[in-house]
């Protein structure tokens, strides 16, 4: 089964971001998925071709996590925001303030991990096993996950995501983006 993008038009006009900015970046997204297609349709092929364990399926299958993931927390990121965005409310903002003691320990501690040097993503994952959150930085799409971790808000701190609008006032960016977070996904997203 094939992929097809997602469509995010509806952040379109969510103030702190261009529509120039999203739609570039609604494109990169759809490239994401245009790979991981390609990949899985090229996968498909060397394994009845009867090349799996050579050099050739080795990479093909090292670049579908790249891609697949570079699709997926792209998905994650687009869906955590809203124009708009909304208030944190419930089982979440209790979490929040139970580990980090107040909802602002747990911002400065968010944005101070979207900040550090270096391109990547910042996620706020929830261990399910011990009901513990954690704000994490991922330097790249297949590296740095927390296995076993469910994400819960991504926060995309690619070049891509910010420039065109921010310059390298990557700090500007991550306060638009806090503005934009549609809570309600991200409280979803934590289950029972």
């Amino acid at each position: 089964m094939l992929y097809t993008p997602k469509n995010f038009d509806s952040l379109l006009g969510t103030p702190g971001f261009s529509d120039v900015l999203l739609k570039n970046h609604f494109t990169l997204y759809q490239g994401y998925v245009t790979n991981v297609n390609k990949l899985m349709t090229d996968l498909a092929s060397a394994e009845k071709g009867g090349w799996m364990g050579t050099p050739g399926y080795s990479e093909l299958k090292r670049r579908f996590g790249w891609e697949w993931n570079g699709m997926r927390l792209h998905e994650f990121y687009f869906g955590n925001m809203k124009n708009g965005g909304s208030t944190l409310n419930g089982k979440l903002a209790d979490k929040i303030k139970a580990q980090f003691g107040s909802f602002e320990s747990w911002e400065k501690d968010f944005r101070g991990t979207g900040t550090m040097r270096g391109i990547g993503w910042t996620i706020l994952y929830h261990d399910s096993a011990n009901d513990t959150l954690f704000n994490t930085w991922v330097n790249e799409h297949d590296m740095g996950h927390l296995a076993g971790c469910n994400p819960l808000l991504i926060l995309d701190v690619f070049e891509h995501a910010y420039v065109t609008d921010y310059g390298i006032k990557r700090a500007d960016y991550i306060e638009a983006f806090m503005k934009a977070i549609d809570w309600e996904v991200v409280t979803k997203r934590i289950g029972d």
